[in-house]
């Protein structure tokens, strides 16, 4: 093994310590899986086995396409497990809704301690869940649609409220002079990209338009009718997109479009975040992805060992946080070592 992956596993192990502290001291202030071989749907279903542990088994099904954002969602939740002595079961669905029920519901046949979902569309997967509870399996929904997290019967809710986030962004742009804004919407069915629009809205209260786009599934697609959008409407002096993907198709867009348009995005990377430092993307909403895998480990084992739930039947926020030219560069590195 070379000295820089030594580097990069240390430093990784120390920030997975330095969560699991966290997770504990949070248990303290609010006191007073599946097995192998699980079917993922043509995803590879990862396994985190430990010689000795707590000795739980936990499910994390999502609707992940194993894209950037969501490898670092199951790196916090490989780190968490690896820590706190999980065996995990990670599945992800690749935006398809039916498909994720079915796997949550594949995941209850193998009885784990707890399982981790994603809820993009609640309604799809409300019957799933609620299966779980039924049979006495604690729940925990995360990312997406933590919101409801109580309504449809789980512990907690592990995420960034995007209504909240959306409107930080919103006043932001206004404060910067911005005039109208277009909202670019790459998965129309999710609810949680709807709040986010919805957010930015109020917190403009201005000009403002909502547009769909293909996605991240034909980005040339995206980048062009994003183009078209901004040739069409001289007022656009604002586009906020709701990836880091389509933010890159948008750079692209304005490019070749001339215009001179401000670019905001959710979520962050490591091209986002050089393209903060260059000038080219004003800031990135950073929900901490990391996170939202790493504590529903933390959540499932003080429930099963201590019985206790934190959050107070609120969410458990992990965000948002701004990333600007003030500190991309150190984000930057921690992105390079995945976990931002």
């Amino acid at each position: 093994m070379s000295t820089q992956k030594q580097h990069h596993g240390r430093r990784l192990s120390r920030v997975g310590a330095t969560i699991a502290a966290v997770g504990s001291a949070l248990a303290l202030a609010a006191c007073g899986s599946n097995g192998p071989g699980a079917d993922t749907g043509g995803k590879a279903s990862d396994d985190v086995k430990l010689t000795a542990g707590s000795g739980l088994k936990v499910a994390m099904v999502t609707h992940g396409d194993s894209g950037a954002y969501w490898s670092i969602v199951k790196r916090g939740a490989e780190a968490g497990a690896k820590d706190l002595g999980i065996e995990l079961n990670y599945a992800e669905s690749a935006n398809d809704p039916q498909r994720q029920a079915q796997l949550i519901e594949a995941a209850i046949g193998r009885k784990p301690d707890g399982i981790a979902v994603s809820a993009p569309n609640p309604d799809a997967i409300k019957g799933a869940v609620a299966q779980a509870t039924k049979a006495g399996i604690p729940v925990v929904v995360l990312n997406s649609g933590v919101e409801k997290f109580a309504e449809m019967g789980a512990i907690a809710g592990v995420g960034q409220d995007p209504t909240i986030a959306g409107e930080a962004v919103g006043k932001r742009l206004k404060d910067e002079g911005v005039k109208k804004i277009l909202c670019v919407n790459h998965e129309q069915s999710n609810v949680e990209l709807q709040a986010r629009c919805d957010g930015v809205k109020t917190g403009l209260g201005g000009d403002f338009e909502a547009t769909n786009v293909a996605g991240n599934k034909d980005v040339a697609t995206s980048t062009n009718e994003i183009k078209s959008k901004l040739q069409a409407d001289d007022a656009i002096d604002a586009v906020v997109t709701l990836d880091p993907e389509m933010a890159l198709a948008t750079k692209s867009a304005v490019s070749s479009s001339g215009k001179k348009v401000k670019i905001a995005t959710f979520d962050l990377s490591g091209d986002i975040a050089k393209a903060i430092q260059d000038g080219s993307v004003e800031f990135a909403v950073d929900q901490q992805p990391y996170l939202q895998g790493y504590l529903p480990m933390t959540l499932f084992q003080l429930y099963k060992s201590t019985g206790t739930v934190v959050g107070g039947g609120r969410t458990v926020l992990t965000g948002p946080g701004i990333v600007d030219a003030k500190n991309a560069a150190q984000v930057e590195k921690l992105a390079g070592d995945g976990i931002r």
